[in-house]
């Protein structure tokens, strides 16, 4: 399939979200699958869920007409086509009666399985400077795992207006980029038709949102980026192959480890929501909804630009040899994007940030006051483009720390922060 394949099937599958966005919106509001504003949520308003349908009936209208459905390759993708209709139901069924965490993982299991019985499988996987690994009958519950969790990477960063779908947007115009580079073309118009529905639904979704994806459309863009990811990049044979989709899909991956790692260090269930999110915390530091949700697209891009770099840029031989030059290059493209997710990072850990200007300060000063800490800390902020707050209102008496009780994206019944 060629590139033009991919262009017509991104603009169908835009055309097609954008147009019956509101229709699902209305149908939620019908069957009452609504988000209502909870303790933990940004959102100040009823709105209504179901969104992922509106991006499934674009992905199928821009499959069926432009996808290759022939010979093994057909059957992948019809085995992909039909995991995600299957996700879309479990989805919109948790979002209308909110499914227990079980019953949801085992659909996401069964969603992931039919692609993978159809041959989204990766049986071997290249590693760099390992080789070929060889995973044998272990590659097809290793992959079910693999979409499952990616699913879940998606679901777990959809908090704020326009976060997921954008992100995803962003992520699958990568990977189209990358297996068109590594000759899959029906994987690479896969990605693309997955860019088009997730930026047609973008369109009614960015700040201020007028509707929510939901579970049905958080699981299905999961799937089809793992599938893609599989697809395009992680069954070939490239050195790289597995790196792809770890720095495409970094920023909801970091996300969703920091998230993880908070809830198990305070003893709490993985799966119950809180304001550990990324998202959660640059509102705490004063940023508004677009402000944040911009800033997460900044920063996605940057790591999608490094991925696609990583095949375009010559810094290697066949053979092996590192050019000097060009792996320079490399190297002060990865520097700045280390660099920069860093910054953002320790930032968004910002009692962190503070304990450290203590030490500054009192090194300096010994006689500081907290006050001229946290002068000390808005200084900080203000310098490297975030809005200042005082930093006593970041945590409430009693909550651990980043468990303040401001209101933080919640959807009704959600097990997580995914709409």
């Amino acid at each position: 399939m060629s590139e033009r394949d991919a262009l017509l099937g991104f603009v169908a599958a835009f055309v097609v979200a954008v147009l019956l966005t509101p229709l699902a919106g209305r149908f939620a509001r019908r069957v009452g699958a609504v988000d209502v504003p909870r303790e933990r949520g940004l959102a100040t308003r009823e709105t209504p869920l179901l969104g992922g349908l509106a991006i499934l009936a674009g992905l199928l209208v821009a499959s069926l007409l432009l996808l290759n459905f022939d010979g093994a390759v057909g059957d992948r993708m019809r085995g992909v086509l039909a995991g995600a209709a299957l996700i879309t139901l479990v989805g919109a069924l948790d979002d209308r009666f909110d499914l227990p965490p079980i019953v949801k993982l085992a659909g996401q299991a069964a969603s992931a399985a039919i692609p993978v019985l159809a041959g989204v499988e990766v049986t071997n996987i290249t590693l760099p400077f390992i080789g070929a690994l060889d995973l044998g009958e272990a590659g097809a519950p290793v992959t079910v795992v693999g979409l499952v969790f990616v699913m879940n990477v998606v679901n777990f960063s959809d908090g704020i207006d326009g976060l997921a779908a954008g992100v995803c947007a962003i992520a699958a115009t990568a990977f189209a980029i990358i297996a068109f580079d590594l000759e899959r073309g029906t994987a690479a118009t896969l990605a693309a038709i997955t860019a088009g529905a997730a930026a047609g639904f973008l369109v009614h979704n960015f700040p201020p949102a007028r509707i929510f994806m939901g579970d049905c459309g958080s699981n299905l863009l999961g799937l089809l980026l793992g599938a893609v990811a599989v697809e395009g990049a992680v069954k070939t044979q490239a050195a790289l192959a597995l790196v792809f989709p770890l720095v495409v899909l970094a920023v909801p991956f970091l996300d969703t480890t920091f998230v993880v790692l908070k809830r198990l260090k305070y003893g709490r269930p993985v799966y119950v929501a809180d304001q550990n999110h990324f998202h959660h915390r640059l509102s705490r530091i004063g940023f508004s909804q677009r402000r944040a949700v911009l800033y997460l697209y900044a920063w996605t891009m940057m790591v999608g630009a490094l991925a696609v770099a990583l095949r375009f840029v010559p810094y290697s031989d066949e053979g092996g040899s590192l050019n000097l030059g060009w792996s320079l290059v490399m190297a002060t493209l990865g520097a700045l994007v280390l660099a920069a997710s860093v910054y953002l990072v320790v930032v968004l850990e910002i009692l962190k940030l503070r304990r450290f200007s203590a030490g500054l300060l009192r090194s300096a000063r010994p006689g500081a006051t907290e006050r001229d800490i946290d002068e000390d800390v808005e200084r900080r902020i203000e310098t490297g483009q975030f809005e200042a707050v005082s930093v006593p209102e970041l945590t409430d008496a009693g909550s651990p720390p980043g468990e303040g009780r401001r209101r933080a994206p919640a959807r009704r019944g959600s097990v997580d922060d995914g709409r």
